[in-house]
């Protein structure tokens, strides 16, 4: 078949095998076209020499500075027509294991900082054979990357069509059991192959890539004549040298790092300049983020766009001109994606009404690794049932407005917990919020915001919830407002609500954490 992933990486090591096609902004490694394509031949055969074969499992478990590792035992995945498994290195041993013997991994790509977590599950499940450590480790039962690699680094590709399983990519699992899902060598490329005119830029990004809105970021950039510039860690000071000295073309990052990128102090000075688009996504993004971010940008577009790893590739993408007028848009759905709004009946809703967010792909929709229940359930009837409500508008923009399961009822009264997070997050001394619903013996529910606030601020809270009162009804006001250093999220982004515990209403003041009842 065609557009198979390490086509691309091919063509460009015949192309421009000396162009570097990923750079380590951790550390300043790099790795070029013609590097890259052969290490993933010599990995892949070594990995065939150990038992790995066509549809096997391969888990790929390492840190972000590991990157040139990760992105070499991926191809090496595929080449062997194999099955990657990416893994969150945040990950606790006992929820790698459960991924690990869920998906019924052959071989793990991993480091000696994982190896002590891995190499005790061979043999507990009939099929880990493998663990493979890129430097020396010194845990009985793992081989490192040198002993593994082969000789011979020429090409290598096992056949495969457009149906077999190309990667199974776990959810973050905000709440529950995570879910694989299974994405399959037809539904794996956003952008079609081809040798694009080599622009020498740079794409920035420090999405991990081991998440849905990460992984794209592995080969997509090159299909643009691009260097990948990733960074290992987030952090808004770092990500705003990265520009100033980089200067990428392209940069993507979640709504979580808009929010602290607006409020370092050195976003109003940094030169940003060089930047033609910033793309956005995984999460919803305050509609005053994105005003300042445009306003930062000046012509060049803020895109916001929408997906989810069970429905492919970004369903709903933002135009530049719908960008600057539609401020909280995430776009409109991507051919030949479909989109309804629907109310609890099932039944679609009127234009402008929220709803449930259902997309169907007539190319054809993912699934659930080994879970043929909970795949049934979350394609119910032939759509996808994201759990994100929405609106659309009269041109078919798209607004997330929450999650289904985060819609508060206080005393009655439907509440989305992102109109709230959106009005606290406006205000100018608060970093990020957090907005969850907590048991009331009269209301039924009541609500709680956590809030980051800026170093350098002195904002009482009477005042902030004062600045939500004139700008929301009365009822969405939250009584009670808790100060955090930094607020729990999934490796992707998106906040844990779960693990936002609100303070009792006559909490003392300590440890840093004020709490104001109203």
């Amino acid at each position: 078949m065609d557009d198979l992933l390490p086509d691309q990486l091919r063509l460009m090591a015949s192309a421009y095998p000396d162009e570097v096609a990923y750079r380590n902004l951790g550390d300043g490694s790099s790795i070029t076209f013609a590097r890259w394509d052969e290490d993933s031949n010599r990995l892949a055969r070594g990995l065939r020499d150990r038992g790995v074969a066509k549809g096997d499992r391969v888990a790929i478990y390492l840190e972000p500075a590991r990157i040139l590792d990760w992105i070499v035992a991926y191809a090496a995945v595929h080449k062997l027509g194999a099955v990657s498994v990416p893994v969150n290195d945040r990950l606790s041993p006992t929820e790698v294991q459960v991924i690990l013997e869920h998906a019924g991994v052959g071989a793990v790509v991993t480091s000696a900082a994982f190896a002590a977590t891995v190499a005790p599950l061979v043999g507990t499940f009939p099929e880990l054979e493998t663990v493979v450590t890129v430097d020396a480790s010194d845990v009985a039962g793992t081989v490192t990357l040198d002993d593994v690699m082969d000789a011979d680094p020429g090409p290598i590709q096992e056949p495969v069509d457009e149906d077999d399983l190309a990667d199974v990519l776990y959810t973050s699992g905000t709440t529950g059991r995570p879910k694989g899902v299974a994405v399959r060598h037809g539904q794996v490329a956003q952008l079609p192959n081809g040798l694009p005119p080599w622009r020498g830029s740079g794409w920035l990004t420090a999405a991990p890539v081991f998440t849905f809105a990460g992984i794209g970021f592995i080969y997509n950039p090159m299909k643009a004549g691009m260097t990948v510039l990733f960074l290992p860690a987030f952090e808004a000071g770092a990500w705003l040298e990265a520009v100033v000295r980089e200067r990428p073309v392209i940069a993507f990052i979640v709504p979580a790092m808009a929010q602290l990128l607006i409020h370092h102090p050195s976003f109003d000075s940094a030169d940003l300049s060089s930047l033609g688009r910033l793309i956005l996504g995984s999460a919803p993004l305050a509609p005053g983020t994105l005003l300042r971010l445009q306003a930062k940008l000046g012509d060049a577009p803020v895109l916001n766009s929408y997906g989810m790893t069970e429905g492919g590739y970004a369903t709903f993408t933002m135009d530049p001109e719908g960008a600057r007028t539609r401020p909280g848009a995430v776009g409109r759905p991507t051919p030949p994606v479909e989109v309804r709004i629907v109310d609890d009946d099932g039944v679609t809703c009127p234009i402008g009404s929220v709803g449930e967010v259902l997309t169907r792909n007539p190319a054809g929709h993912r699934e659930y690794f080994r879970d043929p229940e909970a795949t049934a359930r979350q394609w119910d009837g032939g759509w996808l049932h994201t759990g994100d409500l929405g609106r659309l508008d009269d041109e078919g923009y798209l607004y997330i407005v929450g999650r289904k399961k985060d819609v508060i009822i206080r005393g009655g009264m439907n509440i989305y917990t992102d109109d709230v997070e959106a009005v606290l997050q406006a205000h100018p001394s608060v970093v990020e919020a957090a907005v969850v619903g907590v048991p009331h013996d009269v209301l039924g529910e009541d609500v709680a915001a956590f809030v980051v606030i800026r170093p350098d601020a002195d904002l009482p809270l009477d005042e902030l919830r004062e600045f939500v009162r004139a700008r929301l009804a009365d009822y969405k006001v939250p009584r009670q407002v808790t100060v955090v250093s930094k607020l729990p999220r999934t490796a992707s982004g998106k906040v844990v609500r779960s693990r936002l515990v609100a303070a009792p209403v006559d909490a003392p003041v300590e440890g840093g954490v004020r709490v104001a009842d109203g």
